[in-house]
């Protein structure tokens, strides 16, 4: 493909109100939440520059300043005490090469994705919700499903980062191999990421079916076959009921697809068109029933024209090496009396092994175990050290934009390639201008 270039200016707000002066006045809005309103950020200082250039003077200028991306994070790894910089005014321009798009680490996939399908090109796998960013999601270590389907980071060819100098630094992965595997699940705190060039492939359709009330002696005793039935499975349950518990197939239409079947390990094919938590509406979700729809449409769970739920959620989500999924499935449905008060629903997905030191795929093929809780922070905090006592024999590593209650020291024994993260940062950002009090607490200690 000859290398083409697009702008697209239509800019994506995260809330904030109206664009503040970039220099000469302090640059402060109202007081702002996460998506999900459970965090109200600590700072009321929020940058918006329109070029990277400005990315570039901020950062020079600031003595203290955290990146802030689409706010889906549930925790406090985007929040400051000081200051926010966000991506959001700079231009959508997005420039193709022989199997590559390069795009601005702001934008959204949900914004990205229909308009790499009009070219002809796709990305290998996308999460469950369209609404995130590129450099957040990657910087997190987010994934979608399928057990040869890498985290949406090991689709990350090459980075531009603002470092704490003000300096804009180039990464690839066929140049700086090492300190690439470092940079990729970065954490926010190499510094601002202002491009991502992705790996691409020929554009393919998918298609996708959910069956019902599976048994959920099946999620145990069939997971391996569960889990590869397809090109991305997810299993859904509140590990109580048979009533609750789906799982979602997505075939690629460019592979061998096997008829549909009436009953799967137990379960029945949907003959309506289903959410994961089958209380609510249907109408935010993909569409189901066997239909088959550009990649973009039908991988992700929710459309990105719909809020997928109140957002008035927690979630925690923990990953542990394939091999030990159907014991935690056991462990989960033995402790369904205690989770069940405070679970909407629960979500099983496989991810691939990678080489990104900060990945909680690292070294090792995972299952996610995904947990979305109503929004009782207080009964959150109570359950979630009974939770990780019960998986701590698996060796657990939890999601890094989520809810979880891991001491410190633990969770840095999870990572064999720690030190050289460090490391890596204090090359980009030797005075800790891009730290906070949850990397000062889990990265460093």
């Amino acid at each position: 493909m000859d290398k083409r270039t697009f702008l697209q200016t239509a800019a994506v707000l995260i809330g904030g109100g109206a664009v503040v002066p970039f220099w000469g006045c302090t640059p402060r809005v109202p007081a702002r939440t996460n998506w999900a309103g459970n965090l109200t950020y600590s700072t009321n200082q929020l940058y918006r520059p329109r070029t990277v250039e400005e990315v570039q003077e901020v950062v020079q200028r600031a003595a203290r300043v955290r990146p802030l991306g689409s706010r889906h994070c549930f925790n406090t790894i985007a929040d400051s005490q000081h200051a926010q910089l966000s991506l959001e005014l700079l231009p959508r321009k997005v420039a193709f090469d022989e199997g590559t798009v390069s795009v601005p680490g702001s934008m959204r996939y949900g914004e990205l994705v229909p308009f790499l399908n009009e070219q002809g090109v796709a990305l290998h796998n996308l999460a469950s919700l369209p609404h995130i960013s590129v450099a957040g999601a990657c910087a997190t270590a987010t994934h979608g499903s399928g057990v040869t389907n890498g985290n949406l980071a090991t689709a990350v060819q090459g980075m531009e980062i603002v470092n704490a100098s003000g300096e804009l630094v180039s990464l690839s992965r066929e140049t700086d191999d090492q300190r690439f595997a470092g940079a990729v699940v970065g954490l926010g705190s190499l510094g601002v990421v202002t491009r991502v060039t992705l790996n691409t492939e020929p554009s393919y359709d998918i298609r996708q079916y959910v069956y019902l009330d599976v048994p959920l002696d099946s999620v145990g005793q069939y997971f391996n076959e569960i889990s590869t039935q397809a090109y991305s499975v997810s299993i859904f349950t509140d590990w109580q009921t048979t009533e609750s518990t789906q799982i979602w197939i997505k075939e690629r239409a460019d592979q061998d697809m096997e008829p549909i079947e009436q009953e799967l390990f137990g379960g029945q094919l949907a003959d309506r068109k289903v959410h994961p938590v089958l209380a609510l509406s249907a109408e935010a979700c993909t569409e189901q029933m066997g239909a088959v729809a550009p990649w973009h449409a039908l991988l992700p769970h929710f459309k990105m024209e719909f809020t997928p739920s109140s957002g008035e959620e927690l979630q925690t989500e923990v990953f542990v090496a394939r091999e030990n999924a159907p014991a935690v499935v056991e462990v989960l449905r033995g402790m369904s009396d205690q989770l069940n008060p405070l679970l909407m629903i629960s979500e099983v997905r496989s991810i691939k092994a990678d080489d990104l030191w900060m990945s909680t795929a690292y070294g090792r093929d995972s299952v996610a175990f995904h947990f979305t809780w109503y929004q009782d922070w207080e009964a959150l905090q109570a359950l979630l050290p009974i939770l990780e006592e019960a998986l701590h024999p698996f060796d657990i590593r939890p999601h890094w934009g989520k809810n979880f209650g891991m001491e410190p020291a633990v969770l840095r024994s999870r990572y064999e390639k720690l030190n050289d993260f460090r490391a890596l940062v204090n090359e980009f950002d030797p005075s800790g201008k891009f730290r906070n009090t949850f990397t000062q607490r889990y990265l460093f200690g």
